[in-house]
């Protein structure tokens, strides 16, 4: 974490005020979701209490899009993704005429979306491939500082969740170890993930595209590996960490296989799922949502008593810079 946001989520003014007070998550309002969080953390780290937990096995796993950060109008990466298409089209004279990069070119968004998953992964495929992992690392790392988000007009890593950016910062202090379980590509999350979570790039865990040696270097191929969505999550978890979460965090029904299976774990465990119900702040979208949709898993999660975080109700601020603008009053 560098100097800037590590004085940005722990010396503003306003949190120097709740850290007088002891408040470990000082963006989120009172209420049950928050105090579930501490309530459990306080009684798996303390050694006299029944549900101790043992440091090694405090695994906390996190989804990253719609629960690190946001995801609307579409998933990050996917914006990521057109702007490489467009820096790449004049070289690909083909494009012009061919679908889903003809509705990129037009900024066809209705086309676009109709390509369905068969046509972005065509996208990724084209805009991700054919260079070193190292050239890879560059280009999202130019991206994500520069890239300015469509509705908030600020580079997409701005558009973190302050108060998960203090829950992780909570979890580390009580000896958790956080992990990235996410959809999305570990390549592209692996470059920035470290400095705006926090979380070092070997804890990041993603889908993947296929990678091979030659010379010294890894080329990426246009060709994919392996999708971290849905069943694949404890899948991943399996292979990536070794050992099931005591904690896991989501908001999609993406994340309810990861959610299940730490929910099997045999020590006390805490699923929460986030719940988008901000439409002024955020955005509002559940069931019937084209990114993030959150059905089966909602209704799971209330029958099974599992935390529900009303983003509306339950957050004081949602975004580091609306801290900022406070400041600034």
């Amino acid at each position: 974490m560098n100097r800037f946001i590590f004085f940005f989520l722990f010396f503003t003014p306003i949190q120097l005020v709740f850290a007088q007070n002891h408040d470990p998550l000082p963006s989120w309002n009172g209420g049950d979701a928050k105090n579930n969080i501490i309530q459990y953390v306080q009684a798996i780290t303390d050694s006299k209490h029944p549900d101790y937990i043992k440091v090694e096995d405090r695994i906390a796993a996190f989804d990253n899009d719609g629960t690190l950060w946001s995801e609307n109008p579409f998933y990050f990466q996917l914006f990521f993704a057109i702007d490489r298409i467009k820096t790449l089209a004049p070289q690909h004279p083909e494009w012009k005429t061919t679908q889903p990069f003809k509705a990129v070119l037009e900024n066809d968004q209705k086309a676009l979306l109709a390509s369905g998953k068969e046509g972005l992964l065509k996208l990724v495929m084209a805009s991700h491939t054919g260079m070193t992992d190292e050239e890879f690392d560059a280009i999202v790392i130019e991206w994500i500082n520069t890239a300015q988000h469509p509705r908030f007009n600020r580079p997409f890593k701005e558009l973190v969740y302050q108060p998960m950016l203090e829950l992780l910062a909570y979890l580390r202090a009580n000896q958790f170890k956080t992990f990235v379980v996410s959809g999305g590509g570990i390549d592209f999350m692996r470059p920035w993930a470290s400095e705006v979570y926090g979380i070092p790039s070997e804890q990041i865990i993603g889908s993947s595209i296929v990678v091979k040696y030659k010379e010294g270097n890894i080329i990426r191929q246009p060709k994919l590996n392996f999708i971290d969505d849905k069943e694949g999550k404890p899948v991943a978890i399996h292979y990536h960490i070794g050992k099931r979460p005591i904690a896991a965090f989501g908001n999609s029904d993406g994340d309810l296989a990861m959610m299940q299976y730490t929910d099997a774990n045999k020590n006390k465990t805490f699923k929460m799922y986030i719940h988008h119900t901000d439409s002024k702040r955020e955005w509002a979208y559940d069931r019937q949502s084209h990114v993030g949709a959150l059905n089966k898993g909602l209704d799971y999660a209330k029958e099974h008593n599992w935390n529900i975080v009303d983003m509306k109700s339950d957050w004081k601020f949602v975004f580091p810079f609306e801290l900022n603008a406070l400041k600034l009053k």
